[in-house]
């Protein structure tokens, strides 16, 4: 898994690429941890993403639960059509605020 972070204005853009699994994961959680400890609103690019398991979902609820307590924003943008099934089958696309594009998700405070 490739993960890119950048900022614009007060939003740590996270971009994972690849597949977030059991070996990738605690890299995407390290980054979304970060930004959120950086106080920053957190948007996570999930158009690369081939395969999400178990603990890749996890990192990310664990991202929007630190957010939810900071008063920070978290938001999924371009979630790729196997990431979308597995947040589907977990019911977490009705949690999480998703977006088609980043410009979209920060254009709404995602």
């Amino acid at each position: 898994m490739q993960c890119d972070v950048h900022y614009d204005g007060d939003y740590a853009v996270i971009g994972l690429e690849g597949d977030v699994d059991l070996a990738s994961s605690p890299a995407a959680r390290g980054a979304i941890l970060r930004a959120l400890a950086e106080r920053r609103h957190v948007v996570v690019d999930l158009g690369g993403v081939h395969y999400l398991d178990s603990s890749g979902v996890a990192s990310l609820v664990e991202g929007y639960q630190t957010a939810k307590e900071r008063g920070l924003q978290f938001a999924l943008a371009g979630v790729s059509a196997g990431a979308v099934k597995v947040l589907q089958l977990a019911h977490l696309d009705k949690v999480f605020r998703i977006y088609p594009s980043i410009a979209e998700a920060m254009a709404d405070g995602g």
